[in-house]
């Protein structure tokens, strides 16, 4: 296995790392905390505030926890079996931010409910205009984002580089072009 490989996966499970224990480590504070006293980060704007919820973003789907988990499960694996596949650092770290979040979350279903996967996920970040939300949260949807926009740009820059090179440019498998003269 090449370099730059295991960088891209060192970076994939460390980023997931980092946002899985951020994650565990904010909700336990949230719970112990803001269960009965919110906070006011900034009057009006940001509150600290504990709450649960059963469902998917944005509280949808709250009769249906085993799809979430279902999805999670399935995201994760997808990742972690692809994970030595990567050589773009932006990718790795785009999808340990899914994978530490799909964990976190995956991880109160587990743990927080009485029928497994069952359990309900800890919110507590409330930007009053949004629904309240978590790290997880935050970090599945940053990581896609980034996926997306780098999607974006590499097919732009792919699609460059191929009239450079007289349109003879194709993808690699890590989504480089390759001039195949």
């Amino acid at each position: 296995m090449d370099r730059a490989r295991r960088r891209g996966a060192v970076w994939l499970f460390t980023v997931a790392g980092l946002v899985f224990l951020l994650d565990r480590l904010t909700k336990v504070w949230a719970e112990r905390r803001l269960v009965s006293d919110p906070i006011d980060v900034i009057q009006g704007v940001l509150t600290f505030r504990f709450a649960t919820n059963p469902g998917g973003a944005f509280s949808l789907g709250q009769n249906a926890p085993w799809f979430f988990a279902t999805a999670s499960i399935v995201v994760s694996i997808l990742i972690v079996v692809t994970a030595f596949r990567h050589t773009n650092v932006l990718t790795a770290v785009a999808l340990g931010l899914v994978l530490g979040g799909a964990l976190g979350n995956l991880t109160d279903r587990l743990t927080r409910g009485e029928d497994f996967f069952s359990g309900r996920v800890v919110d507590f970040i409330d930007l009053q205009i949004w629904p309240v939300f978590n790290i997880a949260d935050a970090a599945i949807v940053v990581g896609a984002v980034i996926l997306a926009v780098s999607s974006f740009v590499g097919d732009r820059d792919q699609a460059t580089s191929g009239a450079a090179l007289g349109g003879s440019a194709s993808p690699a498998p890590d989504g480089h072009a390759v001039d195949e003269r």
